[in-house]
Formats: structure tokens, C-alpha cells, sequence
């Protein structure tokens, strides 16, 4: 019972300062637990270069290569330090950056197209925040236009952005939403995402069957008749 109010409170104080024993450690991880909105970053996140970020995890990854046990001087490893910071800071991870959110242009709906514009079937790939292992699925996103559409491509990309950062899925699914909303200046946002987690299907568990699914409903979209118009288009097989 202590454990669950202590989770409870971590999950309700996203500042709030506590000891973890390693019991909790291993729950918070394997229950996803998330503590915040936005992702977790210290107020200097920034002051080093990416050039200086990838010196430093280079050299970390070193040691910890080596503290496994790898032998660094044969050719297939000796690389390895370098390719994973620079994979870490300028690839899986660069989402962290805000100066890698993708530009987005507004245009005028011209068409007066006031029914729900969907997007469907979005690739993405992630790491779990508690592992650092990958995520990956699918996410689906709508919006009805109230004067202003954003071209198709610009949804991927802000997908692609927030999911290129060590990640909960359920933060991720609300990043999504809130910043669709602030681009577009309307409520009218759904998103739903369907992943697969590694930290579920090759640890822990190990259940290679089971997906994880979360949903943004935001004003109309809280509609039963809308939300079930979306999930219809969502569900429905595309063929070319």
C-alpha cells in the first residue's frame, strides 16, 4: 500500500523530490509510469554545443562498453562510442531540441472544407524514457479546420519530432495534440497512437503480442458521433 501512494504521489507531483527504493525503480519502469506533460529536462539543457553533447556520450559509452567487457580494439567496436552519440544527438534523440521542431506554414482553407481532416497510418519510432529501448507503432491524427489548414507532410514531421526523444506514450500522444492545437488555434484535434513497446516484448514480461493504444480527444472530437467518424476512418483498409 505505501508503494502505491508513493507512485501515486510521483505521478501527481511531477517536482516533487523523493527517494526510490530499487523496488520502485523496477515498478515505475515496467508500469510506464510518467510524471509530467512535458518532457523532463534540466534548466541547462542547452548550454553544450551537440558537437560537445557527442564528445561526452562518446566517452561514457566507452566506459561502459568496456565495463561490459568489449574489446574496443577490434575493428567491429572500436567505432562504436562515436556512431552511438552522434545516432544519440543528431538522430533517435533530436527531438529534445526545440530548435528541431519542423517549421509549419498556415494556408487559408480556400475550400471551406469544414469537415474532419484525417491522417492515418503515421510511422514512428521512439525510446522508452525507462529503458531506453524502442517504440514503435502508428499514430492516426485529425483536425477540423476553422479557417487554417497545415500541408499533410507537417503532421508526420511534428509526429517524427516528438517522437524522437526518450518517451512515454502517453506524453507523447498529448505533445502531439497540444501542439496541433496551438499551430492550428482550434480544440477540434484526435490523436491516437498504436505502439509496440521492446522494454515489454524483449525484457521484463517479454510479451512480443500485446500493443499499447492511447487517445487525445479534443473539443468536437469528444462528440461520440465524431469521434466514432474518425475511428471508422481510422479502421478502414486502405488499398491502391
Amino acid at each position: 500500500m505505501k508503494q502505491n501512494e508513493t507512485l501515486l504521489n510521483i505521478r501527481l507531483n511531477g517536482n516533487h523530490q523523493i527517494e526510490l527504493s530499487d523496488l520502485l525503480i523496477e515498478e515505475m519502469g515496467d508500469n510506464h509510469v510518467s510524471t509530467s506533460i512535458d518532457t523532463p529536462m534540466r534548466d541547462d539543457a542547452f548550454v553544450l554545443s551537440d558537437e560537445e553533447k557527442m564528445k561526452k556520450i562518446e566517452s561514457h559509452f566507452r566506459e561502459i562498453m568496456e565495463t561490459l567487457g568489449l574489446d574496443l580494439n577490434d575493428d567491429s567496436l572500436r567505432g562504436t562510442p562515436k556512431r552511438v552519440a552522434k545516432m544519440y544527438v543528431k538522430e533517435i534523440f533530436s527531438g529534445l531540441n526545440p530548435d528541431n521542431m519542423p517549421k509549419v506554414a498556415m494556408f487559408q482553407n480556400k475550400y471551406r472544407y469544414n469537415e474532419m481532416l484525417v491522417e492515418k497510418n503515421i510511422s514512428f519510432y521512439s525510446n522508452c524514457e525507462h529503458h531506453f529501448v524502442p517504440i514503435m507503432g502508428k499514430a492516426h491524427i485529425a483536425y477540423i479546420s476553422n479557417g487554417n489548414v497545415i500541408g499533410l507532410s507537417k503532421l508526420n514531421r511534428i509526429v517524427e519530432y516528438f517522437a524522437k526523444r526518450p518517451q512515454v506514450q502517453e506524453r507523447m500522444t498529448i505533445q502531439i495534440a497540444n501542439k496541433l492545437k496551438e499551430i492550428l488555434g482550434t480544440e477540434d484535434v484526435a490523436v491516437v497512437i498504436d505502439a509496440k513497446h521492446l522494454c515489454v516484448s524483449s525484457r521484463g514480461v517479454e510479451d512480443d503480442s500485446s500493443s499499447t493504444v492511447t487517445a487525445y480527444y479534443g473539443g468536437q472530437f469528444q462528440n461520440q458521433a465524431s469521434k466514432d467518424e474518425f475511428l471508422k476512418y481510422v479502421e478502414m483498409k486502405t488499398t491502391y
